[in-house]
């Protein structure tokens, strides 16, 4: 049997059983929205199959659920010949079809090539060994609940492929994976370059699905519920997860061959502005004398801002007016992005930052941002508007008594109104290129961003903020999600070959 080619879902694991619907209203079965999402952006084709007598509320809801994530309607009868129906649909590239049904419509009849999935079978004991089901060649396999079905599908998928296949698992927030999903990142079938996306799911046992997978790729800043600054231990006891986050980690260690893109260590100096500040500084390593020069902005840690000498300290760190101050959390706090210019030193006193706090150079760069994206080897740069120069934002403020300017990063970042102008200043790409290696070198990690703004006069490049795993969406989907792949299959290979081999 070989890849799964269609999914057909029947109304009976979509919609209630006559004994647990109720309310008589029509509504979705637990777990049917689950995995309608999943299987939208999953290239593999799905449809949704229902017998002819369904009320009429639930067959509208039916058609309503299939216009929501592009499915066709096919009206089946037990005696009629699913095969030849979905055929007329579906085009044949090899590969089985599987019909998911319920117990009550598990008589229905499929031609050769069809895997029949029964969903909650009180008399049969559930078994998804996609294994066994292709050693014996069954026509059957009876799962607990919809939830299951990726995961079948992906062992499915993996055993059709053989060994070059690599299963990739991955958890974000909801809006973050369809974000990927939706531009095709996390197919479930097999990519050009043999990997098969699954998504984990906190409400299956974690265990039993990391045995599929072959590496686990993460946003653990998506499930931060708290940073404590304050404490005197080392980041990482500073960060408090969601207990479904520590259930991953704690899974993981438990999985010696799983790949972890990226291991969780290696993104805490991402979560705090002072360490990845300290880390920039090391770019002169990467400066040749006599050229324009690539580095870290300057930049002053600050724990209150009621400080006596608050202006000595901000002209030993070279750091004049105006200034940008940050907090010191990069990430995964709800005021981590909560940030302000500040045109005078007196005016330190009534600023409303998160503290500690980054105090970082305020640098002119003709309102041009250039955001940069490490994808394993290969580097992509979009152009963005950026914040106007110094003297025509504090014009533009002077009748305001240049107050403080309040804003949040990721929603108001005060841009220039006047087009892009990047030839003022072009940007060193051979430069650019050479801090991007020694970033991935120094941070360890196989997918981060960050944003170079070019210094009017000097020609400086100044790396202002690092993030990781971006969404990198200001490239093209054609260029991007293959070297998306690519970069993701060459950590899991290269950590694998480091692994040590079992003798005899």
């Amino acid at each position: 049997m070989g890849g799964v080619r269609g999914i057909l879902l029947d109304s009976s694991v979509l919609l209630p059983s006559a004994g647990d619907d109720v309310s008589g209203d029509a509504v979705l079965r637990s777990g049917a929205d689950f995995l309608l999402r999943k299987l939208l952006y999953s290239k593999i084709p799905t449809g949704i199959s229902h017998e002819q007598d369904l009320s009429n509320p639930k067959e509208c809801l039916l058609q309503e659920t299939a216009k929501t994530y592009t499915c066709p309607i096919f009206y089946l009868s037990l005696q009629d010949d699913i095969s030849s129906e979905v055929s007329r649909v579906w085009e044949d590239n090899g590969g089985c079809f599987i019909h998911v049904v319920s117990s009550f419509r598990e008589d229905l009849y499929h031609g050769s090539g069809w895997l029949k999935v029964i969903v909650g079978s009180a008399e049969k004991r559930p078994s998804n060994d996609s294994e066994y089901v292709v050693a014996t060649g069954m026509s059957s396999i009876f799962i607990h609940k919809l939830e299951e079905l990726p995961l079948l599908i992906c062992n499915l998928n993996k055993k059709a492929m053989g060994k070059e296949a690599l299963t990739v698992g991955y958890v974000m927030k909801p809006s973050r994976e369809e974000d990927f999903a939706k531009r095709g990142a996390f197919p479930l079938c097999p990519t050009q370059n043999g990997l098969i996306f699954l998504p984990l799911n906190y409400g299956l046992p974690m265990s039993s699905q990391l045995k599929l997978v072959d590496a686990v790729l993460h946003k653990a800043t998506d499930e931060i519920l708290a940073i404590d600054m304050d404490s005197p231990s080392e980041f990482s006891d500073k960060v408090t997860f969601t207990t479904n986050l520590q259930e991953l980690q704690r899974n993981i260690k438990l999985q010696l061959d799983c790949c972890v893109i990226d291991p969780f260590n290696n993104i805490f100096p991402i979560l705090d502005r002072l360490k990845i500040q300290q880390i920039l500084i090391g770019l002169e390593a990467v400066n040749i004398q006599g050229r324009r020069k690539i580095r870290a902005p300057h930049f002053l840690k600050v724990d209150s801002f009621d400080e006596p000498n608050l202006d000595q300290r901000l002209a030993e760190a070279n750091l004049s007016l105006p200034n940008i101050v940050k907090p010191q959390v990069a990430c995964g706090v709800s005021d981590a992005h909560s940030m302000a210019i500040v045109f005078k030193v007196d005016h330190y006193k009534d600023l409303n930052v998160p503290l500690p706090a980054v105090v970082q150079e305020y640098v002119d760069h003709s309102a041009v941002l250039y955001k940069f994206y490490a994808l394993g080897g290969k580097i992509f740069y979009a152009i963005k508007k950026s914040i106007p120069n110094a003297d025509t934002l504090m014009n533009l403020f002077a009748e305001k008594g240049l107050k403080p300017l309040h804003f949040d990063s990721l929603k108001s970042l005060p841009v220039a109104k006047e087009g892009l102008s990047a030839n003022s200043c072009e940007v060193d790409l051979e430069l650019v290129n050479g801090a991007a290696d020694w970033l991935r070198r120094t941070l360890d990690l196989t997918i981060f961003g960050f944003d170079v703004v070019v210094q009017e006069g000097t020609g400086d490049h100044v790396i202002v903020d690092v993030n990781y795993l971006p969404s990198f969406k200001e490239v093209p989907d054609d260029v991007a999600i293959p070297a998306f792949w690519d970069a993701l299959k060459e950590k899991i290979v290269s950590g694998k070959s480091k692994q040590p081999t079992e003798t005899s």
